[in-house]
């Protein structure tokens, strides 16, 4: 794993160089794709064709200790390629989980 960071990122990024899977829906459309980078404020979703920038769309993944639940927005879709997503909403519990295991990986 990778921390990488930019001057415009509130948050820093971990990347999972084996991605990890991820459930999002848009528009009452379900799909299963893998992401490669992870923030607190956000993530890379791979998909061929991800919904334009400013959608909202609803995140299901699971990582060490649990399921994360969120609401995102959509703020760069590349068409063939992949979206980044920022966080809109997410459970307490859901962040104390992320919060945690960003922690953890950004020592490694």
């Amino acid at each position: 794993m990778s921390l990488t960071t930019k001057k415009n990122r509130r948050h820093e990024r971990v990347s999972l160089p084996k991605g990890a899977l991820i459930a999002w829906e848009y528009s009452r459309i379900r799909k299963v794709s893998f992401y490669s980078q992870l923030a607190l404020a956000g993530l890379f979703i791979s998909t061929p064709e991800p919904p334009s920038d400013g959608s909202f769309i609803k995140l299901f993944f699971e990582i060490p200790g649990g399921e994360v639940r969120a609401n995102a927005f959509v703020r760069n879709a590349q068409p063939g390629k992949g979206m980044g997503v920022e966080f809109t909403t997410m459970g307490q519990e859901s962040r104390a989980k992320l919060t945690k295991l960003i922690a953890s990986l950004a020592k490694k």
